[in-house]
């Protein structure tokens, strides 16, 4: 534990949280964050009405392209275990600006994400009962609607309130959580195996998608978008560095069994859900509110489909709470460098829980008031968290490049090597380079205009409205006024200052 703090101390930092986080509490975060159940059943309906059965092919290669990111940032994560980890790395291979572009980028869209996962809950749960209908009918767009801002907002106080109550409490239900899931998922793969019907021929079969348009390609990477809208926030181990017991070891390790051990089960759970499908040409498959779900009900029947729809629903509220806890610590590393408005307050941690609380309270009321956006203009709302994943991918642009131009230069000294600690040795160069390859066909991708993902008119360039608007807008405030103050606050710098660079 000492050990852990002097490391912090080495960054100018003191230590202030609760350090308590163990192994799986670590590996937990990040999967949680993917959440395999959340994603795969949430999208499926996507993938599968844009891409049919073949959409499957998605899985592995964006889980390929996405390894290459983690096996960077696990890098990152032995050398620099601090809070906020995609702020910390920009600020520290880049400049103050990459850093705090990144930070703000990644903040922005952690916030908009919450908005968005807890929506999910409209997916399942009036499955399970329909007395979680609050309003109307669920068929009713405007109804469904309504009633998911209602029940999203539940899960948001949820989160809130335990995020503020401390890091211990947030783990233990996060790792219980996790532990169900990985559970449920086990489950579902084995009893889906036993129900298949179709061959798998049908991941080849393209039934008629993308004729008239260019060919299956141009297909294929709108349905690719399912995919990708799941596999990240595997960051989120090292965001809780100075909270986790010898995070140069942990964090790096957790980052990758996180993005593997979903990339597997996740891809097995699509996998078998199409083989096992009773009517692949069934039109409700590709409805947000049959899809993945409707196949479960199908094939496992009445009670058993129930039982695996609550596990979902555990998995969609433990991915809201990691979501959530990663939002929090990024908004407090950027504070305590007084890198955003009121960063002294935003920066106070709770003499009794250790927890940033003003932190959790504002980014839940935040989310909340996004999310009320979705009972009005559900459309508009889809076509923003959209937008907010290609943020995501753009913060992490801004870590891979600045470290491809360190190591292009001959900055990037080996320093893992006989500490125990994970380096990628000489593979580094060739994994950043595809790391920064893939970030960047994906962001291209991901904000490509298309009808089939935005919408028409105006909505087809919300990518590039709203991401100008949120970048150009916080680099206006940045340089004008944050960078004059930007600088550790003095309660949280190291003690012995002598120690930091």
């Amino acid at each position: 534990m000492t050990q852990d703090s002097d490391d912090l101390a080495e960054f100018g930092y003191s230590q202030t949280l609760d350090r308590s986080i163990g192994k799986f509490a670590s590996f937990a975060a990040g999967i949680s964050y993917i959440s395999i159940l959340t994603g795969t059943f949430q999208l499926f309906y996507f993938g599968f009405s844009t891409g049919g059965a073949p959409y499957w092919w998605s899985w592995p290669l964006v889980f390929a392209g996405q390894l290459m990111v983690a096996l960077s940032f696990a890098e990152l994560a032995g050398r620099y275990p601090v809070a906020g980890s995609v702020y910390n790395w920009a600020k520290r291979l880049g400049s103050t600006t990459t850093g705090w572009m990144a930070g703000w980028m990644m903040l922005t869209a952690s916030i908009v994400t919450i908005s968005a996962v807890v929506l999910a809950y409209q997916l399942v749960l009036p499955q399970i009962w329909s007395g979680f209908q609050f309003v109307g009918s669920a068929a009713e767009a405007t109804d469904a609607a309504l009633n998911g801002v209602i029940l999203g907002t539940i899960l948001i106080i949820f989160t809130t309130v335990i995020n503020a109550v401390g890091v211990r409490l947030m783990a233990q239900i996060n790792s219980a959580g996790v532990f169900i899931e990985l559970i449920a998922a086990v489950a579902i793969i084995i009893a889906l195996a036993f129900n298949i019907v179709n061959p798998p021929s049908v991941l080849f079969d393209t039934t008629g998608f993308g004729e008239g348009t260019g060919g299956y390609l141009g297909t294929f990477l709108i349905a690719a978008l399912a995919s990708a809208y799941v596999m990240y926030g595997f960051d989120t181990a090292s965001s809780l560095g100075e909270e986790t017991v010898d995070p140069r070891r942990t964090a790096p390790t957790a980052i990758l069994r996180a993005v593997i051990a979903s990339f597997v089960i996740g891809g097995l759970i699509l996998l078998l859900c199409i083989l096992a499908a009773p009517n692949l040409a069934d039109p409700a498959l590709g409805q947000k509110n049959g899809g993945g779900q409707l196949i479960l009900l199908q094939v496992l029947g009445g009670p058993v489909g129930t039982i695996f729809l609550i596990a979902i629903t555990i998995a969609i509220t433990v991915c809201a709470l990691a979501v959530h806890t990663a939002a929090i610590r990024l908004m407090f590393a950027m504070a305590r460098d007084n890198a955003l408005p009121a960063g002294a307050t935003l920066a106070k941690i709770d003499p009794v829980r250790k927890t940033p609380v003003i932190p959790a309270v504002l980014i839940g009321v935040l989310a909340i008031i996004i999310l009320v956006a979705n009972a009005g203009v559900p459309e508009v709302f889809t076509a923003v968290t959209s937008v907010a994943i290609i943020m995501i991918y753009i913060a992490y642009l801004l870590v891979t490049v600045p470290m491809l131009r360190k190591r292009l230069r001959g900055e990037w000294p080996d320093e893992g090597a006989g500490t125990g600690y994970f380096t990628l040795g000489r593979w580094g160069l060739p994994v950043n380079i595809l790391a920064v390859v893939w970030g960047a066909a994906m962001a291209i991708n991901l904000a490509w205009p298309r009808e089939a993902v935005y919408g028409t008119g105006w909505l087809s360039w919300i990518a590039f409205i709203f991401i100008g608007i949120v970048a150009l807008g916080g680099l206006a405030w940045y340089q004008f006024r944050g960078r004059h103050h930007v600088g550790t606050l003095p309660e949280h710098m190291a003690k012995n200052l002598e120690q930091a660079p």
